[in-house]
């Protein structure tokens, strides 16, 4: 499978920042609402709470934005809304594959504006099961460099049942089976203290390299408006990541 991707990373560094994180922080409060409509309000006893709260925390999210989203999903609420988990699978330019999963109080509302934001960019939007086939479901758990060697996490993370452990410059990925995340989870942080982030998501099993920059200029640009959508929690994409491209294409989108 793919090895370590900033793929995402680098594209989502276009448009103001300021925005980026008000729509991150929209995304992650959502997840947390619903998290504690569908379990307790204590992230103790509610592993996709805590979980929740852990990605918030990495991206600096405020503890009062924290608890008014956690106040939202209690009964005594003002989020009186329901929703549900949506996957949405197509293709984008280049024929790269793309996973968008969501959190929607309107499946038919969220289902027809990705179809447009899919035809507007480019890209295709299939029906459930045309590319996930192409994908790995798995649980991903970071960690920075001051977790530990290579060695230690990865034998910390092993005995924890997790899958395997990829260490690079800037930190460690643990990869687990999708039933074993939380316990893993769990795990680790006895071990290791709390993850730097961690969720259940998809992995491309065959990397695909963008045919040239227009291709992944274009893909940017729908990525990013797939990601400016309010229901969408998370997008992944089987286009290999930066460390294989050339040079120039980085500098290009990173400028």
């Amino acid at each position: 499978m793919a090895g370590h991707s900033k793929f995402k990373n680098i594209m989502h560094r276009k448009g103001a920042q300021d925005k980026k994180r008000a729509n991150a922080f929209n995304k992650i409060a959502r997840e947390i609402t619903v998290a504690t409509k569908l379990g307790s309000p204590d992230p103790n006893t509610n592993p996709r709470l805590r979980a929740a709260i852990i990605n918030g925390r990495a991206i600096n999210m405020p503890n009062d934005r924290i608890d008014r989203a956690i106040k939202a999903g209690t009964p005594a609420g003002n989020d009186g809304k329901i929703y549900e988990d949506v996957r949405y699978e197509g293709f984008g330019p280049g024929g790269i594959a793309i996973i968008v999963e969501g959190l929607t109080d309107n499946r038919n509302r969220t289902a027809a504006e990705l179809r447009t934001i899919f035809t507007k960019q480019g890209g295709t939007m299939g029906e459930t099961g045309s590319v996930n086939f192409m994908f790995t479901r798995c649980g991903i758990i970071t960690y920075p460099l001051a977790a530990g060697t290579a060695d230690k996490v990865f034998e910390i993370a092993v005995e924890a049942g997790a899958q395997n452990v990829e260490s690079f410059d800037d930190g460690h990925e643990i990869f687990t089976a999708p039933d074993d995340f939380a316990a893993v989870r769990e795990a680790l942080e006895k071990a290791l203290g709390a993850a730097e982030s961690s969720k259940l998501t998809w992995r491309a099993q065959t990397p695909i390299m963008p045919a040239d920059f227009d291709t992944v200029q274009k893909l940017t640009n729908l990525l990013d408006a797939l990601d400016d959508h309010d229901d969408v929690q998370d997008v992944v994409t089987n286009a290999e990541d930066e460390s294989a491209w050339p040079a120039d294409w980085v500098e290009k989108l990173s400028a």
